[in-house]
């Protein structure tokens, strides 16, 4: 499992760019730190459907892992773009669900996600230095 994490983030760092750039598909390593101070690794995968120069609709997908407990999210909502010549940064903010399970026991929330990122490159191919998103989770009591 460690080496299939290792090569999804190696070769997971770029997004790919349809030719007529509606249809703009990552996929990448992720890592997250919940409170108090637990972190966790894993993968992240995102389609963008851009409906016109500064705009597109997100779907995001990840998934992260530590020691038998899991924690995966399911969001989509609007992005805004700037692209520019060499670089593309983004800002969105995605809403869906979140499922988190570990020890025999798993539970099913909301959860809402606001951030952004940079995209790098020419062509088909671009490499997403960063992305960082703000995440809030609610998971019934």
């Amino acid at each position: 499992m460690r080496k299939l994490m290792v090569l999804i983030f190696s070769l997971g760092l770029f997004t790919g760019i349809s030719s007529a750039a509606k249809l703009e598909v990552f996929g990448g390593g992720q890592y997250s730190h919940l409170d108090p101070n637990f972190n966790l690794a894993g993968w992240n995968l995102a389609a963008t459907v851009n409906a016109g120069h500064f705009f597109g609709v997100t779907g995001d997908f990840s998934g992260v892992y530590r020691n038998g407990l899991n924690f995966h999210t399911y969001t989509v909502g609007p992005e805004v773009h700037a692209s520019l010549p060499l670089i593309k940064p983004f800002v969105h903010g995605l809403i869906g669900g979140a499922r988190s399970a570990g020890g025999g026991i798993s539970a099913n929330g909301f959860v809402g996600m606001i951030g952004g990122g940079v995209d790098m490159g020419l062509g088909l191919i671009a490499f997403r230095p960063i992305q960082i998103d703000w995440m809030a989770t609610r998971f019934p009591a």
